[in-house]
Formats: C-alpha cells, structure tokens, sequence
C-alpha cells in the first residue's frame, strides 16, 4: 500500500517528492511524510496524518528546502495511523521510508533496547534505522551498515535511505517490494511506481529482487544480494506524465486485461515472505482477530460474489474453515444465523456498492460477528473506512464497466487469506510454502495466457450470430464458468448461463443443438474424468464446443471443436488462470457485435443504489 518517493538532484527536490506522493495516492494510506537534508547539512522532517493535501499545506506553513529527499505515504500495519508513527523514521541524522513488512522486528527490537536505542513509534520500520545507525557506528560507510542491517531482516520490504552527512547521497534496497530508479542528467530519483517519476524522467531501471543502488547526482551504482556491482538494464517509457489513459488499446476493458499481471504483482508486492503470507498485511488486528475465527461469512454481489464462490472451496478445502457465501442483497432481508466466532467478509471493486455496504452496517449494528474484514479496491471507500480489517487488492483504476483484473485481484487476495487463517487450523507449513510459490508464478502464467488473444479473437466469430450461450465448469471452475457467462451478458448483450457440468442432464441438456455454442473449463485436477464424461454429453447433442483445456490433457476431440490451450496449471491456481481466456473471449464477441464495451447499456461501474 506504500508509496516512496525520492531525489538527489541539483535543484530544491521538495516540490518533485510532493508530486511524487500525489501521483501514487491510488495506493491507499493514512499517513504522509518528507524529509530533506537543508543547505545547511541538517536533516529536516514534516510529518502529517490524512492525505498528502495536508502535508502540501504543512509544507506551505514550514518549507522544507534542499537537494536530496525522500518521502512516504504510509498505510498502518504496525502501529496506529498518527504522526508519530509515520514515515521517514530517523536515527542519528539517519532518515528511513520503508514499504512492507518486517517479520522479525520484535526480536531485533529487543536487542536494541538494550544497546540504548529509544524507540517513539510502534512501527518496524524504526526498528531498521536504529539497525542501520547501530552498523554505521562500526564500520563508518552507511552502503556496508546498510547491507549488514538488511542480513538481518526477515520480511519483505524496499528501503530509501538518507545521511545528513552525505547530502548528495541515497541508498535504495529491493526485497519483496518493487523499486524503480529514475535517471536525469546530474540528479536521480526514485520512487515505489514509475508513474510518480513521469513528470521529471522517462528512463528508468528497475531494481532487482535483493538488490541494492547507491545513488548519487552523477551517478547510481547498483549491487546484487552478495555486494557484487551489477549492470540493469535502462528503459525508456513512452508514457508522459498526461499520457491518455487508454494507451494503444481500443478499450479501456482490453488494456485493463493486458494489465492483469501487474495488478496481481501488485496485489502480491510487499505481503509475501520467502515461505508465507505477511498476517499483519490484513491491518493491525490481524494476528489479534485471526486465531478466533472459526467460520466465515463472504457477502458480495456481482463479479465479487463469484471471486467469493470460489473462496469457499479453498477455506474449506485447505484451511478446514466452514464457510457461506451469500448475495448481499438477500442476506439484508432474512434472518441469518451466525454461528460463533465468524468473520465477515465483503468484497467490492469500488467500496460504495450499496447492499454490500449496508450489508456490512447492518451486522456491525447487530454485533453478531468476530470482526469484517473487506477486501476492496478504493482506499478511503466507505467499506474500508468502516471495516475492522482492511485488505486493498491494488489492481488500479478500472476504467471498464465489467470488472477484469478487480475480480482476479481478488481471487489472489482471497487465496492468500486462506493460507493466514489456515494456519491455525490445519494447513501445514509445507502446504503453505509450495502454494506462496504458486501465488509467485500466477503473473507469469497470466502472461502466457494473454498470448492466446489472436486464436480467441478468431474463436470470437463463432458467437457473431448467437444469442445464447452455456458456460460449463465443476468445482472451483463452477464460479469461473458463473463469471465468464456474466462477462459476455454484460457487454455483448448475448444470453449466457452457467452451470454446474454435472447439472447437464438435469434441465439444461435441453437446450442444447448444433446452434448453441457451450463454453466448458478442463483443468487438470481431480474432477477431469467427471468433465470429460459431461463432454462426451454435449458432443452427442451436436453442441458447438469451445473447450478451455489445460495442455498436459489428452482428450479425445471432434474437428468442430473449438480448442484453448492453456498452459500447465497447478489446480489450487487454475481458476484465477482460466479467468482470462473468458475475458479475452467477451470482449472479442462484443467488439464483433458492435457494443459499446466499456459502458454497456444500462450499467454503472459504482452499483450505489439498492
């Protein structure tokens, strides 16, 4: 949720820092900081709460003036949102900003209480200036007590770094959270996104996972995990700082696909450890709530209710956690029973949507629940404002009505939920290693998959003249094939169904002739020859297939059959894969149809009314 921003440069960098923060306000956060090094070689601090408006105005009443700066958005998770807590933290003439999460703090917190150092925050993050400061005493050159304090560091995190005894000097490490340098002519910058750094550069390099940069107004060095000096590659953006939001696509729906496996980077950036989900990433009371909770309540509506559809199958699945999942428009108007200690859980892209949200206020007024945790896109929504625990997917603006990469960031979300509460019930600390690994490869899966665009936009003409379609899927798949039905409702004005496959010979195998396209998900997991059977079912009938399939299956096909091929998924990930294809598939249809994609008829992005 954290935004860094920072600058050596040869010009007053105060007025580039504030700019900075303000272009990553899309990242949520309660708190907001700066400090420079004055011409006078002293460290200067202006610390606020609330939105970097304030600091602006701060800044105004108490200018802060000089040639190397960093600066912070903070979101909460050690330690309450108040002044004193947030960033920069300082040590000595030592200046820190610091995005993610430090496992270890209170151990190393401990042994630097008894080396002398006082501590005025709650935070982590004050535990790694002392650190740094506690090595620079021994060894004198602030690169080295860098690396020997960032050894001892169990987390993720990205660090920017200041001396007031070396005012033309910053230091950045990259472990978990992303960092990216931006290169000028005699001044340096950089920032937690490049989109803060647009209006002063448009090359740039990013740093590396363990990577350290020692950067000057002349020059950046950039070291490895082990010291070693390492060359990174400079790219140049094409993006300005007013650059159309669209970009090269012909809709905001499509770009916002393509985008998909930045926004699950940034869904995952700074919440995983080398083996495990980060709890405190779920707000500060988190590990406090968590132990209790022994069932769970997911109320949503729309696309979110189907990421919590599938929630359901992993909580119970591989966490051992009963849960329901309802539609927040019924459960306002009967009498639910809750059983003890559940957790609430809403889902909504925007935060404002109005059933979730009264929903929400009608449980808090009745008190029947643990605590709500929301998992939601839009910091400072009335859902997270009104939330226990906070939980910001961070896919970005989404510009299209019919929400893509909200819903697979909230897929994500919700899987790394599952492993927290899981471990205090029966997940195992293997089972929870091998799935963060998963989690880690999902961007580069997605990436894969966005390939397949041209054979889906081929397979797209098939739908040209239909009015109706069935989406078929089992288990965690049923909700994705609900979702990918949805989608094609929603901007090709086609009717579409889903169901579950096994459902076929219950009704819905009625409908089916050699005019209705059915759209079915064969991942590679447990319930494959279940799919398989409720294939040969559609064949008989002369349906028009156009079947998702998982590359390592061997299936046995007609010539008429539509095929996707989809690279090797592990199961437990296979329904935040399978997503795209669907999309890509809508979309495509729609486009073809003549649609207007990104606000179709009679829908609103925000569902603010009942």
């Amino acid at each position: 949720m954290c935004g860094i921003v920072g600058a050596v440069a040869q010009r007053d960098v105060s007025k580039i820092l504030l700019t900075g923060l303000k272009r990553l306000e899309y990242r949520g956060y309660d708190s907001a900081g700066i400090a420079v090094i004055n011409p006078q070689g002293e460290l200067e601090r202006l610390r606020t709460l609330g939105k970097v408006a304030v600091l602006e105005e701060s800044l105004k009443a108490h200018p802060l003036l000089g040639k190397t700066g960093i600066a912070h958005t903070r979101w909460a998770t050690h330690g309450k949102p108040a002044e004193h807590n947030a960033h920069p933290h300082m040590s000595s003439g030592i200046a820190l900003v610091h995005n993610g999460i430090i496992e270890n703090h209170d151990k190393l917190k401990q042994r630097l209480l008894k080396s002398g150092y006082q501590f005025v925050s709650e935070t982590d993050t004050e535990v790694i200036v002392h650190l740094i400061d506690f090595y620079l005493q021994e060894n004198k050159d602030l690169l080295q007590a860098v690396y020997q304090a960032i050894k001892e560091l169990e987390g993720a995190y990205a660090l920017a770094i200041l001396h007031a005894k070396e005012p033309n000097r910053l230091i950045a490490v990259r472990a978990g959270s992303p960092l990216v340098i931006g290169i000028g002519i005699g001044e340096h910058f950089l920032a937690s996104d490049s989109l803060a750094l647009l209006p002063v550069t448009q090359q740039f390099v990013y740093l590396e996972e363990g990577d350290l940069a020692d950067i000057h107004m002349e020059s950046v060095t950039i070291y490895d995990s082990k010291l070693t000096k390492v060359e990174r590659k400079l790219h140049h953006s094409k993006l300005t700082s007013d650059a159309a939001d669209k970009g090269s696509y012909r809709h905001f729906m499509l770009k916002e696909i393509f985008e998909q496996p930045q926004a699950v980077n940034d869904t995952l950036e700074g919440r995983l450890g080398k083996e495990k989900v980060l709890e405190e990433a779920f707000g500060l009371k988190a590990k406090e709530i968590f132990p209790k909770v022994e069932h769970v309540q997911i109320i949503a509506c729309g696309t979110s209710y189907h990421a919590g559809m599938v929630a359901r199958y992993w909580l119970e699945e591989l966490a051992g956690i009963s849960c329901n999942i309802e539609v927040a428009s019924e459960i306002r108007y009967r009498k639910a029973v809750i059983p003890e200690n559940t957790l609430l859980i809403t889902i909504s892209q925007s935060g404002e949507t109005a059933d979730t949200l009264a929903a929400l206020r009608q449980a808090k007024k009745n008190k029947n629940y643990l605590a709500a945790l929301t998992i939601c896109n839009v910091p400072e929504s009335s859902l997270v404002r009104e939330s226990d625990l906070v939980f910001m997917t961070r896919a970005g603006r989404e510009i299209g009505v019919a929400s893509t990469k909200a819903f697979t960031t909230q897929l994500v979300s919700l899987l790394m939920l599952t492993l927290v509460l899981g471990r205090y019930h029966q997940l195992s600390v293997e089972q929870e290693t091998k799935i963060v690994k998963q989690l880690k490869s999902i961007p580069r899966l997605l990436e894969e998959v966005l390939q397949l665009d041209k054979k889906i936009d081929e397979i797209a003409k098939l739908f040209i003249d239909k009015n109706h379609a069935l989406f078929l899927g089992r288990g965690d798949e049923y909700p994705i094939a609900l979702e990918g039905a949805l989608k094609l409702k929603e901007i090709s004005y086609i009717h579409a169904e889903a169901y579950p496959a096994g459902e076929l010979k219950h009704g819905p195998l009625a409908l089916v002739d050699n005019s209705m396209p059915i759209v079915v998900l064969v991942p590679n997991n447990s319930l494959l020859d279940k799919v398989k059977s409720n294939l040969q079912e559609v064949r008989a009938r002369g349906g028009i297939i156009i079947a998702l399939i998982d590359e390592k299956i061997e299936l046995e096909t007609d010539e008429s059959w539509s095929i996707i091929r989809l690279p090797t998924i592990e199961s437990l990930i296979a329904p935040i894969v399978f997503t795209l294809p669907l999309q890509l598939l809508s979309y495509y249809v729609a486009v073809l149809k003549g649609t207007d994609v990104d606000q179709p008829r009679n829908l609103a992005k925000s569902v603010t009314v009942e």
